[in-house]
């Protein structure tokens, strides 16, 4: 069965109720359903769950991407939406990270094994990322008409970001840091709403569609694996 591009496997079985799974390692969806549901009732369960999946998807393919990459010369890393070929050089210097024409130098001390790699990696994603916020918030808070107190940067298995309203302070995924800059920007924007409304209602919708109003697109890319 494919639902809005989506196939979906379809497994039936003595259950009561519909089940839906998004795999890994490469996000194939299963759903378990009861034997007398028909197939326009699963289309219509599937189809309000698309959003979901997408996300469910994007995560589980970059978490087995993570999984299985061994942070050494040849591999593809990601910077603001571009696919960079890693090469990774011992030097004895303190370790760092640069770009240049198409690749990514990981520069670190002689004998470091992966997770020290991955430790310099992610500093340098963090540092990018945290100097990408300031001119944003700068840029949107007026728009949206709200201050946040805080923003910060952490590895997140299923959000992109998240807000805690009563203090201000809006997390995001250091994933972003390989997105393209519309996409922190659609993901900061989103948290920010939160500020004004915080669910996902008719009104936190239209006041998304009154600020940003190609969120949809970039949402849905966003929503894309990039690995």
């Amino acid at each position: 069965m494919e639902v809005g591009g989506i196939q979906v496997e379809l497994v039936r079985k003595d259950i009561k109720h519909l089940h839906l799974r998004v795999c890994p390692p490469d996000g194939r969806v299963r759903v378990s359903v009861p034997r007398r549901v028909n197939d326009a009732t699963v289309r219509a369960m599937v189809a309000s769950r698309l959003e979901w999946i997408r996300r469910q998807q994007a995560r589980v393919v970059r978490e087995g991407s993570r999984a299985k990459r061994e942070l050494v010369t040849g591999e593809t890393s990601w910077f603001e939406g571009r696919a960079y070929r890693l090469q990774v050089i011992e030097v004895d210097a303190a370790p760092s990270v640069g770009l240049r024409d198409g690749t990514m130098e990981l520069r670190v001390r002689p004998g470091s094994d992966r997770s020290k790699r991955e430790a310099v990696l992610e500093a340098w994603y963090r540092r990018k990322l945290q100097e990408r916020i300031p001119a944003l918030l700068a840029h949107w808070e007026p728009k949206v008409g709200v201050q946040v107190a805080e923003c910060r940067t952490k590895l997140m298995k299923s959000r992109w970001g998240t807000c805690n309203v009563e203090a201000r302070r809006i997390w995001l995924n250091l994933e972003l840091a390989k997105m393209p800059v519309a996409h922190l920007e659609w993901i900061l924007v989103h948290e920010m709403v939160h500020l004004l409304e915080r669910r996902h209602n008719d009104r936190f919708r239209a006041l998304l569609d009154r600020f940003l109003p190609d969120w949809r697109s970039r949402r849905d890319a966003l929503n894309r694996p990039i690995d």
